[in-house]
């Protein structure tokens, strides 16, 4: 596991001595890390944080985008091949053609588990700062196995750090996604108990009680819907989306300021995985922008405004059954993508390409970087879980749909106010309002299986209708060669 390590170099000197007396020198090599030498103080403790975080964002630049929405409906071909990402939003995948594996997300688990293990025997100066500390510890345990419960299912539960090769402990069987589930809930309530308050660190980056409590709304409502959870699940998540309001947060008037390089850790953000230029690699909004010099001659003067410099390599971009269904008086139009077209000697204009407008980065010294923070949750995304929620209750989610429309319509806002109806037809509004409201942020997939509706709205997945098992993602030949005990997951 890689560290944040202090390296401390021993000089040996001349070695003194007398007729009468010798002193030796027993000096340890401190130069030789492990668990036992490094976790001391107060500085190592931030140092393994900081570390669980980076491997948060390894999986941030990629990965969490595949698992999240690379299987939905959202993305099509672009104009640079596919780069094999054709197998998610064809719904291709198998064990020789699958997505990432977990390798990386339970690298991340061990850096949680590290910290919980080792950190309550250092001392603090603060009691407040070393309690933070393992409540960030169990909040990204928590958020990491959510992801891959709903990736994979079933799962090796790793409670306990990997600090050595013993068969015993480093090769696991499955437990089942339900006793997965009851861990992370755990693991939440005791991070809920360690947060002194709903203060958030700067630029919103590391895991705080608010963003804990989002996660715990979109916990409950998995379970609510997907692990029978039901009237009492959807509770839970409505109280946790209730106490997430309590926090500073609050919907920004300007919805493309919200993703602005320059304006993170906004107070729409509960949670964000930095990212920053000089620091960081280009996240996955580098490969659905346009290579430089791809971008043609004949589009209009706004276009090449918008689209700037150019930068990346289009091998995906959103679908036109995706882009047909944002109307122009939406906002969220223009926040989200910009279409490209040519202008014809004719006056015609032809569909080029679209580009996000979510992750366009930073130009610096003429080179555009896609560093943008990635968002793991923020203030719209909870309105409308609670809307779900109380809709799963029986309760009318009007208000919290038109919090999220206001900003979306604005002075048109009377033209789209949501009014309630039955439950289905709440739910496949909600449902359609995430989509308008989050695309490209990493949720729609989860979204569609969670609401059951994967089948009926990915147009890949509508002649497969019945074969529930393609929920899941295919485990990759890497990890059924490195852990004897796990088989591929059914229909695979």
């Amino acid at each position: 596991m890689k560290l944040h390590k202090y390296i401390t170099g021993v000089l040996l000197g001349t070695l003194l001595s007398t007729s009468s007396c010798t002193d030796q020198l027993m000096v340890e090599p401190t130069s030789v890390i492990t668990n036992a030498s490094f976790w001391k103080t107060e500085d190592d403790a931030k140092g393994g944080l900081a570390g669980m975080y980076v491997k948060l964002r390894n999986e941030a630049q990629l990965n969490l985008f595949i698992y999240g929405e690379g299987r939905s409906e959202i993305m099509q071909k672009s104009l640079a091949g596919t780069l094999d990402y054709d197998r998610y939003y064809l719904n291709t995948l198998n064990q020789a053609a699958t997505a990432p594996d977990w390798i990386g997300l339970y690298s991340a688990v061990n850096a949680a588990n590290l910290i919980l293990k080792y950190v309550p025997g250092i001392t603090f100066k603060s009691e407040t700062v070393k309690n933070s500390t393992l409540a960030q510890a169990y909040a990204m345990r928590a958020f990491l196995y959510f992801v891959m419960v709903r990736t994979w299912g079933d799962l090796p539960l790793r409670t306990e750090p990997t600090e050595g090769y013993d068969p015993q402990t480093t090769f696991l069987d499955r437990s089942p996604a339900s006793a997965v589930l009851t861990f992370i809930k755990e693991d939440i309530e005791k991070a809920l108990q360690l947060f002194p308050d709903n203060a958030f660190t700067n630029g919103r980056s590391m895991w705080s009680k608010p963003s804990l409590n989002a996660l715990k709304a979109d916990v409950y409502l998995w379970t609510a819907k997907r692990a029978n959870g039901g009237q009492a699940d959807f509770t839970t998540a409505l109280n946790a989306c209730d106490e997430v309001a309590k926090a500073d947060v609050s919907l920004l008037s300007d919805f493309s300021s919200i993703f602005k390089y320059g304006n993170k850790g906004n107070k729409e953000i509960l949670l964000s995985v930095a990212f920053r230029h000089l620091e960081s690699p280009n996240n996955y909004f580098d490969n659905m922008y346009m290579a430089v010099g791809a971008l043609p001659a004949n589009v209009d003067d706004a276009t090449k405004a918008i689209v700037g410099v150019s930068g990346g390599n289009n091998v995906w971009e959103a679908s036109a059954l995706v882009r047909n269904q944002f109307v122009a008086d939406d906002q969220r139009r223009n926040g989200s993508f910009h279409e490209i077209y040519t202008n014809g000697a004719n006056g015609t204009r032809n569909y080029f390409i679209s580009v996000p407008l979510k992750g366009q980065g930073l130009v610096e010294g003429g080179v555009r970087f896609f560093v943008d923070d990635i968002i793991l949750y923020r203030y719209a995304d909870v309105l409308l879980m609670k809307a779900e929620a109380k809709n799963g209750l029986g309760q009318d989610p009007s208000a919290e749909i038109n919090q999220v429309r206001q900003r979306a319509y604005g002075t048109k806002f009377d033209a789209y106010k949501f009014v309630n109806g039955t439950k289905d037809a709440n739910d496949a509004a909600i449902l359609k309002e995430r989509l308008l409201e989050l695309i490209f942020e990493g949720k729609r997939w989860w979204d569609l299986v969670r609401f059951g509706k994967a089948f009926d709205l990915v147009p890949s997945l509508q002649a497969q209708k019945g074969k529930d098992h393609l929920v899941l993602f295919p485990l990759s030949s890497n990890v059924l060669s490195l852990e004897p005990k796990i088989t591929q997951n059914p229909g695979y």
